[in-house]
């Protein structure tokens, strides 16, 4: 059984936020799989069960704010016996550009504090997709508040097409592996 997460916070007014861009994938790849998503209390997460090729998946959006991440996490991987080479965490990385991806597995949380928070749950031998949002064009902007805008009219035109190519990594990860999918996808063709 394969667990993907994707990071996020809730509420409406982070919706179209760059660091919901974990929430966004997964709402995409739940209608693709037509996997209906339901609030679960147990793990306080949105949680849908469904079936990529020949396994068993769950699709999740903790919903304990971004900084709590792992709280959730932690809960599914232990009640499911998620192993950690099937878990795979979506979300976002302002030091890749709008529009790249990277497979990641046993690395640093790199200052994201909602993977900062799954490594202090479960450790980081699991596989991550950091998916770009860039950097703040001006300067003096924190990356904090960066996150937390939405992304620009001119990103917001080609955010369908970059989430397709995000949901499309997320499924090849699942039916050919991490080594494959990284050689595919990591060498910035896609």
């Amino acid at each position: 059984m394969f667990l993907i997460v994707g990071l996020g916070n809730p509420g409406i007014k982070y919706k179209l936020n760059r660091h919901n861009i974990g929430f966004i994938v997964v709402d995409v790849l739940a209608m693709h799989l037509q996997i209906k998503l339901k609030m679960d209390n147990d793990y306080n997460a949105l949680i849908g069960h469904g079936r990529i090729g020949e396994e068993d998946v769950i699709l999740c959006e903790p919903q304990t704010y971004m900084n709590l991440s792992g709280e959730s996490v932690q809960s599914i991987v232990t009640f499911f016996k998620i192993p950690l080479d099937k878990l795979l965490v979506i979300h976002d990385e302002v030091d890749l550009s709008f529009g790249q991806l990277r497979f990641q597995k046993n690395r640093g949380h790199n200052g994201h504090n909602g993977v900062r928070n799954i490594h202090e749950k479960i450790g980081s031998d699991y596989s991550r997709l950091r998916v770009g949002v860039g950097r703040p064009a001006i300067p003096q902007m924190s990356v904090a508040d960066f996150v937390l805008q939405n992304f620009s009219r001119e990103q917001e035109a080609e955010l369908s097409d970059f989430v397709g190519s995000v949901c499309d990594a997320a499924l090849d990860f699942c039916e050919e592996g991490l080594e494959k999918t990284q050689a595919k996808y990591n060498s910035g063709e896609n």
